[in-house]
């Protein structure tokens, strides 16, 4: 799949990297001509399309604006090379998400984020969120029970919006060992706006639109009311499972711990905790109208509904780039990558690479589990490395747990095709999902 927008250089036998004392030199990456990158510009596409047009699945292309080089990593080789065990040398420059998460672990860099994760990394391990079940069966019975009513009045209804409350009741169950109120909901659900007002692209900035910053003020005020609830019941003696205990149980030893950063990391976990999940749930039952045969497997068979959430976070990976910076001057198979390079990791198309993934475009769950395993870095919608999501098995497990309470229960039908996706800060589909639901006979 050549791109007639890139130059025709061959890599060809790439050389070694010079020594250490060496001089600089090497081939650079290919990149899009500058008319190029101007005319996508001026149309005001989304940085995707820019990236779409830079696209030669196995080699390392890229493009210049304003001044700076990017380059698009999307072999799954180079992807481990850069995330896997350039870790430590493919920086995070800033994250885009500051503005809502603050100096949150996501956000963190150094000695600081290996402090903070270290802190949270034990309750997401396989065992740690055992603890968290009870939560996940008590959201998804809600839902079944939303569903349930649904069925018997015919009314269609926004399945993303199902599974967002689900998401949000989840995580904020594990949170403060509260089940959602909607009060609550409405001040937590305003994420998704300020979500939507933060930028795509890497080094984006500026202040959030009006309507945003007032969803990111509601969102404080809920997130230091519940720091203060918990506070006060952790002083009484109250015992508490929530992760807000374990980070005021911090709080007493280490002074880092004060209730700025107390509520940066609440939202770090929220917006990790409920996003990437709602988004893919979302994607899930788009795919399982589309392919109703689909659904019907996996209404009952566990194994099906993996393959199923499997697939469409090889299709849909919400964390779609994954921005960094070479901090000295690199090389990934013999190409120089410079100092002060912007290194675009893009899973939404390594995940469609024809060379690792046979018709990448089609929606097929029998991928999962593969017969071999990928390739280090061919599949990666947690990320991968150092940095991987901390808290990939507790999203998969309570997406498992949503499905396997509705799909034997229920089928599902649109009444209007899903929105196009949306390459923002994290990938969506464009508008609600209205459906109706029926209860199976």
């Amino acid at each position: 799949m050549q791109s007639p927008n890139v130059s025709s250089l061959s890599f060809g036998t790439l050389p070694a990297p010079p020594s250490p004392d060496g001089p600089a030199v090497g081939r650079l990456p290919d990149l899009l001509d500058d008319d190029v990158v101007a005319a996508w510009a001026a149309s005001g596409a989304p940085l995707f399309e820019l990236l779409r047009r830079a696209w030669v699945p196995g080699r390392l292309t890229g493009f210049r604006r304003g001044g700076r080089d990017a380059v698009l990593v999307t072999h799954p080789r180079h992807v481990h090379q850069v995330l896997g065990v350039g870790g430590d040398r493919f920086v995070k420059r800033t994250h885009r998400a500051r503005p809502l998460i603050g100096d949150g672990m996501i956000g963190a860099t150094g000695e600081e984020w290996r402090s903070q994760r270290k802190l949270l990394q034990a309750p997401f391990t396989g065992r740690g969120i055992q603890r968290w079940e009870h939560h996940i069966a008590g959201a998804a019975r809600v839902i079944a029970d939303r569903w349930a009513e649904r069925a018997r009045t015919g009314e269609p209804a926004d399945l993303a919006e199902d599974a967002q409350f689900f998401t949000v009741d989840t995580i904020w169950r594990s949170l403060t060992d509260h089940p959602l109120d909607l009060a609550t909901y409405g001040d937590l659900a305003g994420v998704q706006d300020i979500v939507a007002a933060l930028p795509a692209d890497v080094g984006g900035g500026g202040e959030l639109p009006a309507p945003a910053a007032a969803a990111l003020a509601a969102l404080d005020a809920r997130m230091h009311r519940a720091i203060a609830d918990a506070r006060a019941r952790h002083t009484a003696g109250a015992a508490g499972t929530g992760l807000l205990f374990r980070l005021l149980d911090a709080a007493e030893t280490d002074p880092r711990y004060d209730d700025r950063l107390i509520r940066d990391e609440l939202v770090t976990l929220l917006v990790a905790g409920y996003e990437s999940s709602a988004r893919t749930l979302t994607w899930v039952f788009v795919q399982l109208d589309r392919h109703p045969e689909v659904a019907a497997r996996a209404a009952g068979d566990p194994a099906v509904i993996e393959g199923v959430i499997a697939e469409t976070l090889r299709l849909y990976p919400t964390g779609w780039l994954l921005p960094r910076q070479a901090e000295a001057d690199e090389w990934l198979d013999g190409v120089r990558i410079p100092a002060g390079t912007d290194v675009l990791v893009c899973p939404y198309l390594t995940h469609r690479d024809p060379d690792v993934w046979p018709d990448p475009d089609a929606f097929t769950p029998d991928r999962f589990p593969p017969r071999t395993p990928p390739p280090p870095g061919a599949y990666l919608p947690f990320g991968i490395g150092p940095r991987a999501c901390l808290g990939t098995r507790f999203a998969m497990r309570e997406m498992e747990v949503l499905l396997g309470a509705l799909l034997p229960r229920f089928s599902i039908a649109a009444t209007a095709p899903a929105g196009e996706p949306v390459f923002g800060l994290n990938l969506r589909p464009d508008g609600p999902f209205l459906a109706r639901v029926r209860a199976r006979g």
